[in-house]
């Protein structure tokens, strides 16, 4: 990896400059993305923005900053990577947006204006491999308000693949968010839709035989032309889900599953949605589940461990103890109370419920033994 220091003036800076909601903002003559698109926004106070001005003003050094240099097929050469707040108030200030003083930079003197202009920024420009980039990224993005890991991810892998698939998942009210506003956690502008499409597709190819994390995933297809296969996999997902789920009668327990897990497992059976829709409708009223998200997986998978059943209380457990006099009844030993456990007498799946009078206390080899049955 090479880093090299280059200096910009403001006024090559601020050359170009666009500020645009949705398509971000960029600057030195369109090489530049200083805000990508479908960015969460940073915002400086108005004291903030101003000393940066007032710094300029005064010749005094602002603090390097840092840009990554992208692939060549990125939409702009270059990103900041640190110094975004700078890099912004400047081509405000320069476009006439606030005043420092009583005085917008229109209403400066020219020789004020010439200063300005002429002032010299130091940046530190890293190009290399993706790895590196990667670490490098993230140690200096330790102060100031620092970028999510996916957002990073972003700026490393940046080409036609990320950009178009900021499009379908990073985008104000965008295709993947009006999809699975209830389904996924997170919103768009923080790039939590985007990781999570991006993990579900890792961990499918994953379990397709081709082992890979989100990073590897994106490393393979950053020079794609678009991102097709990544949104209809998502969608596919996704109206899986709503197909064989009710939104309306379920909604509190889908949002945040695994559904890739799900769909990737189950997809090719025909489930019978009025059996399943009567079954979790009847778990969502059974007090011993302390885990109302685990009732979907646990209906496809049989699983009991995403339930987190709610186990005996100590005063019923010692109660039960005192009656067996301390006897575990499977193996006929005495155990002192804190090697013994509670067990359901008739299991939670056969109709046990969580009470006095179906508790026995076993020693933890029986109750393990038992679990294994």
């Amino acid at each position: 990896m090479t880093i090299k220091q280059i200096n910009v003036t403001v006024g090559e800076i601020t050359q170009g400059y666009v500020n645009d909601e949705e398509e971000g903002v960029r600057g030195y003559n369109g090489l530049l993305d200083i805000r990508p698109k479908y960015q969460r926004e940073f915002i400086y106070s108005d004291k903030e923005q101003k000393a940066v001005i007032e710094t300029v003003l005064k010749g005094y050094p602002l603090n390097v900053m840092y840009w990554v240099k992208r692939s060549e097929d990125a939409e702009c050469l270059y990103e900041v990577m640190d110094g975004q707040q700078r890099t912004l108030s400047l081509c405000q200030y320069v476009a006439g947006k606030f005043s420092v003083g009583e005085k917008n930079y229109f209403n400066q003197p020219a020789d004020i204006q010439k200063r300005i202009l002429n002032y010299q920024l130091t940046v530190y420009v890293c190009e290399g491999e993706e790895s590196e980039k990667l670490e490098w990224f993230k140690t200096i993005n330790i102060a100031g308000k620092p970028l999510n890991d996916q957002e990073i991810h972003n700026a490393v892998y940046a080409g036609p693949f990320v950009s178009d698939a900021k499009r379908h998942f990073s985008k104000s009210n965008c295709g993947a968010y009006r999809l699975g506003k209830d389904l996924v956690v997170g919103t768009p502008i923080r790039q939590d839709f985007l990781k999570k499409a991006l993990e579900w597709m890792a961990a499918h190819e994953t379990r397709n035989g081709k082992p890979q994390k989100l990073v590897d995933y994106m490393s393979q297809h950053q020079h794609d032309p678009n991102s097709n296969n990544l949104w209809t996999y998502f969608q596919n997902v996704l109206n899986w889900a709503i197909t064989n789920f009710s939104m309306k009668k379920f909604k509190k327990i889908m949002k945040g599953l695994d559904w890739a897990y799900f769909y990737d497992t189950f997809h090719e059976q025909t489930l019978d949605i009025v059996a399943i829709e009567e079954e979790i409708s009847r778990l969502m009223r059974d007090s011993d589940i302390q885990k109302p998200l685990g009732i979907i997986p646990y209906v496809l998978t049989r699983d009991e461990h995403y339930l987190d059943l709610r186990s005996f209380p100590d005063d019923v457990k010692l109660a039960v103890w005192e009656k067996q006099h301390h006897i575990c009844p499977h193996c006929q030993k005495e155990f002192p109370f804190e090697q013994m456990e509670g067990d359901h007498i008739t299991p939670w799946r056969e109709g046990g419920r969580t009470v006095e009078s179906n508790c026995q206390m076993l020693c933890r080899e029986c109750n393990r033994r038992k679990g294994i049955k």
